[in-house]
């Protein structure tokens, strides 16, 4: 197991105290849970990638074919 040094000011050490306090647990014990989530979570790029897969698998049946065509859509929209 590592050991980190973290230095902070004063003001959010205190406030990290009073939230740790609130859960029964130390302020070390609550930065070790931050950065095992942080650790295990996916990134942000990787997060994103799942979510265009999860999109794009959900596409069915689609067409560039089935687009309207230039003139129509203007037709439509009254320009």
């Amino acid at each position: 197991m590592k050991n980190i040094t973290v230095s902070i000011d004063d003001e959010t050490y205190r406030r990290a105290r009073v939230k740790a306090a609130e859960k029964d647990t130390s302020v070390s014990a609550l930065v070790r849970q931050f950065l095992v989530e942080v650790a295990q979570g996916e990134s942000e790029f990787e997060r994103l990638s799942r979510l265009e897969e999860e999109l794009r698998a959900g596409i069915k049946n689609f067409r560039a074919s089935d687009s309207l065509p230039r003139d129509e859509i203007y037709k439509r929209g009254g320009a």
